[in-house]
């Protein structure tokens, strides 16, 4: 710490978790259940940078119950779990500009198929987790952003800054500042998301990522509507592929029907696209204009909206999961099974094994060193053997594209493996490039003219991010920062168009030209800003840098 470093006050805990998501929230509850089972008591403090838990959590979601059987087995006569659409039926099917085709459920590898799951709001099922959490005497301490990193003289992560507040736009400390406070853990578990600031330095800095293939990403957008009672179809799954993205495009669509009439819609983008004219959220917007996806909404209401990027690496990509004094769980670490569109499962059954290590090693004695023994299980364990089998299909995906890559190619790659785990004709195939890097020249593409909003079945960006309930302090510096603010504008916009006006789907990213003429400026409106961290994937000159705003800001999401 240098010698101008505001002074804090300091908590020592035994288990500091950054992030009240599934793999949190999970880890908190099994450190609480082994001490009560072995007699003894830890004290765990959870820091949750949205204004409540849940309110930045954003999944589809069709939940698999793995990760709940495992955590608690009897989930299902606690009272309250928001656990209450099982699948009863699921439809998947190629899009045209008109129609579809349907692909026959029977005949799709047993891992893709829904039997056993729910659709789930991923949002609720958390606030429920923090409920039992509480229960069990974990401390959860929402609004409190975890800003930065503390280390020991060893190196060893010592804890994380949280809760600073009341700096100015301008950089200096406003009346209302507040410095923070430093928890101190004898074991720090970072369960930040996709892409989370803290875990991206501790990747680096521990260079968690070597002989690993570069992490890859898609962009998730999703819209909550309330449908029309005779369309309501509670239990229904459908996933699409095809239009409106071309076929060297990755990604699609999800509906999923809960049982009180709403239903989430959602649409997919891989972030490898190649061409930096292409709009994710005009995409979302002109899936929803399809005959069939229009009909399910006619006479509906959108109540509200929010984006999210997704971990798509898989097997290959997955870091190393410890490190002195703490280790990466859920998606900070990348566990979702892309065939399934699934991750959730995983990240609890993460946040479990990282408990179990950490409880074993304070029980010992031990503290700031590695949790091996939360690397060795996750080698053991279900989550790795699933990544394991569905290895190969983003690969495939992104070289032969979606028609020959990913039904095809990839349905037979899952096939083999169902029939001998590991089994595959390809062997292990590798991802090769960054999202970043994929992004090819303006001059190499054409632009795309995407249709203009039309305020019934499709929105503008503003307009949806409003449903979004985003929020920050204005006065505060901005939390997208970039390494040369020279970079957009000479670098580019005359390259690449400057992507980021496209791939936020928040419109956070503008290049305007003042009324008369004049250079183009680039503009940050960090306000509008909903989390999603596509910026800090995507930008193909990693100019744009992610970090956390004051604590309790972004997005306040219900029932997503």
């Amino acid at each position: 710490m240098t010698n101008d470093a505001p002074e804090r006050e300091a908590m020592e805990i035994d288990v500091v978790i950054v992030g009240a998501g599934p793999a949190g929230l999970s880890a908190a509850i099994r450190l609480k259940q082994v001490a009560a089972e072995k007699g003894s008591d830890l004290n765990v403090v959870i820091v949750e940078k949205g204004s409540e838990v849940g309110a930045h959590i954003l999944s589809g979601a069709v939940l698999d119950p793995s990760g709940l059987d495992a955590l608690l087995p009897d989930w299902r006569d606690m009272p309250g779990a928001p656990v209450e659409t099982p699948v009863t039926s699921e439809s998947f099917r190629v899009l045209g500009p008109s129609g579809s085709v349907g692909l026959p459920v029977f005949a799709m590898p047993g891992m893709v198929k829904n039997h056993g799951c729910y659709i789930v709001s991923m949002g609720n099922v958390c606030r429920w987790l923090a409920e039992h959490a509480e229960s069990l005497g974990v401390e959860i301490y929402p609004g409190m952003a975890a800003s930065q990193l503390l280390y020991r003289q060893d190196g060893s992560v010592r804890g994380v800054v949280v809760g600073e507040m009341g700096i100015g736009k301008d950089g200096e400390k406003k009346d209302s500042y507040e410095p923070g406070m430093e928890l101190v853990g004898k074991y720090v578990l970072f369960a930040e998301g996709v892409r989370g600031s803290l875990s991206k330095q501790l990747i680096e800095k521990f260079s968690l990522s070597e002989e690993r293939d570069p992490q890859k990403y898609g962009i998730g957008l999703k819209e909550l509507w309330e449908v029309a009672p005779e369309k309501r179809r509670p239990g229904h799954v459908q996933h699409t592929f095809g239009w409106p993205l071309k076929d060297d495009t990755g990604g699609g669509s999800f509906c999923y029907h809960y049982h009180d009439g709403t239903v989430a819609l959602g649409f997919v983008v891989h972030l490898n696209y190649k061409n930096p004219y292409l709009y994710p959220y005009g995409e979302f917007q002109k899936l929803k204009t399809h005959p069939e996806i229009a009909s399910l909404l006619e006479g509906g209401k959108r109540i509200a909206y929010g984006s999210r990027a997704i971990t798509e690496g898989g097997y290959q990509s997955v870091p190393k999961l410890s490190f002195p004094g703490g280790a990466l769980i859920g998606c900070a670490a990348g566990f979702v099974n892309v065939p399934r569109i699934k991750g959730n499962h995983n990240a609890m059954l993460t946040g479990v094994m990282a408990a179990e290590a950490a409880y074993d090693a304070i029980s010992e004695g031990r503290e700031g060193d590695e949790l091996e023994a939360y690397q060795e299980a996750y080698d053991a364990s279900p989550v790795k053997a699933e990544l394991f089998k569905a290895r190969n299909v983003k690969p495939l995906w992104t070289k032969f594209g979606t028609r020959l890559g990913a039904i095809g190619l990839a349905g037979l790659d899952l096939w083999t493996n169902s029939i001998l785990p590991g089994l595959s004709f390809f062997g292990t195939l590798h991802h090769t490039k960054t999202d970043a890097a994929a992004t090819e020249p303006a001059d190499k593409h054409k632009p795309i003219d995407y249709p203009r909003a039309d305020g019934d079945l499709t929105f503008d960006r503003l307009t949806n991010v409003a449903f979004s309930a985003t929020n920050h302090e204005e006065d505060q510096p901005s939390h997208l920062k970039l390494k040369d603010p020279s970079i957009p504008i000479d670098v580019n916009l005359p390259r690449y168009a400057e992507p980021a006006q496209r791939y936020c789907p928040a419109a956070v990213y503008e290049v305007v030209t003042e009324e008369g003429g004049g250079d183009p400026k680039f503009q940050i409106n960090a306000q509008n800003c909903v989390h999603c961290k596509t910026c800090d994937i995507k930008d193909p000159s990693q100019n744009i840098v992610w970090t956390v705003p004051e604590g309790g800001g972004g997005p306040n999401y219900p029932n997503m």
